[in-house]
């Protein structure tokens, strides 16, 4: 199935504060690195909305990024990795760690995601959408977001560990980030459905209104 034909590449333009988070921690060589990342993803996305996901090879895209497509696989495993990964995981999980430290777990994820995603739609909205509406109609990015593991679990498993001070996480912190992961990717996929017309910031209050309403998280 190839990607909405509206689908356009994401911008590159200069002043963007999202990526100036992400360049603030990184040495130089980790801020060349992440721009030929970006780069490859942008051009990605560019080839893609001409021509659609399936007909788009990593040859190509590695072609329009001016890398070697052994390059391309030093970034991204597959192709479908291009579209399911992304470098903000830190970000998020910094901002739900700078919440306030008696907050509940539930709120504090709420807010910060409301946050970062405010951020995105400024600055990379159409970004946003195109990945996502990848996410949504192509069913090999389906099958491999299932295969590689659920990355958003992973993320709220380690902001949830990290500010409990623990190692190793509980059977209940498992189960609390199991279903804020699988909670927050249906709200973004289903922002996307609606062409990003909705606002984001009252699904993602719904969907934790939804969540606080079956347990309290711990």
């Amino acid at each position: 199935m190839n990607a909405p034909q509206s689908a356009t590449a994401p911008p590159a333009g200069p002043g963007n504060p999202i990526q100036a988070m992400l360049e603030a921690p990184l040495s130089l060589r980790e801020r060349k690195k992440l721009k030929t990342r970006q780069t490859i993803r942008r051009e990605a996305y560019r080839l893609i909305a001409e021509q659609g996901y399936e007909n788009t090879t990593v040859d190509q895209i590695a072609a329009a990024a001016e890398v070697s497509p052994s390059t391309f696989f030093r970034y991204f495993a597959t192709k479908e990795d291009l579209v399911l990964t992304d470098e903000y995981d830190p970000a998020m999980i910094d901002a739900v760690l700078s919440r306030p430290a008696g907050e509940p777990f539930l709120r504090s994820c709420r807010e910060a995601l409301i946050g970062l995603l405010r951020q995105l739609l400024e600055h990379e909205r159409e970004e946003l959408l195109v990945r996502l509406r990848l996410t949504k109609d192509v069913p090999a990015l389906r099958a491999r977001m299932i295969d590689t593991g659920n990355e958003p679990q992973r993320l709220y498993l380690t902001a949830l560990t990290r500010r409990a001070g623990v190692r190793e996480p509980t059977y209940a912190m498992r189960i609390t980030a199991a279903a804020i992961g699988a909670a927050t990717t249906e709200t973004v996929l289903q922002w996307a459905e609606g062409g990003g017309t909705e606002d984001i910031a009252e699904l993602v209050h719904r969907t934790f209104a939804i969540l606080e309403d079956g347990f309290s998280g711990s």
